[in-house]
């Protein structure tokens, strides 16, 4: 796991664009340095084995550090950018997490769009935030909706009535569809 570590940090901090990882990245990653701290416990601190054990899990814990601060700041960039950050490459936890931030970063640059476009922007009351009927076509995990509310999570065929700035990004997405309901007012609460 150690070269491993050190080929993604390394490319990592190569490259300006976010590079693949393996989906079970950081689950191996924790069980590695897992390993590392009770191999350390285990051994006395004087011998040349403890030493070489220490700086070990020392250079683990700082490439871990900086390879996940490095691909934070690259998939944050290109959320800000109104870019799409595409699940591959990305590791499970990395996929979950940006499904949860991109709905965010997407309401605040329409609102950003808006000033720049010359409007005020469009504040709503949270009362009278409007809505959106969605159908969920695949699994998605809790999202905060504009509102601030949690909203999910959610399995496909799950119907829900979601802010309209996060219904458009999760349709955008793929992750929803909308439908139109007749009795929709009703569902708007």
């Amino acid at each position: 796991m150690y070269k491993e570590l050190y080929d993604a940090w390394s490319s990592e901090k190569k490259n300006d664009e976010l590079q693949p990882l393996p989906k079970e990245f950081y689950t191996r990653l924790g069980e590695y340095i897992r390993q590392l701290k009770e191999e350390r416990r285990m051994l006395d601190e004087k011998t040349t084995k403890a030493k070489l054990a220490i700086r070990e899990y020392k250079n683990v814990q700082k490439m871990a550090r900086e390879i996940i601060t490095l691909r934070q700041r690259k998939a944050s960039n290109i959320v800000c950018v109104s870019e799409v950050v595409h699940s591959e490459g990305l590791a499970q936890e990395e996929e979950r997490l940006f499904r949860q931030v991109t709905p965010s970063f997407e309401s605040y640059q329409a609102v950003v769009k808006e000033i720049l476009s010359g409007r005020p922007p469009h504040a709503e009351d949270k009362t009278t935030l409007k809505k959106k009927v969605l159908r969920f076509v695949q699994k998605a995990p809790a999202i905060i909706g504009a509102d601030m509310r949690t909203y999910g999570s959610f399995k496909p065929e799950d119907v829900a009535s979601i802010p309209r700035e996060n219904a458009r990004v999760l349709v955008k997405q793929g992750i929803a569809v909308e439908i139109e309901a007749k009795l929709q007012s009703l569902l708007i609460n």
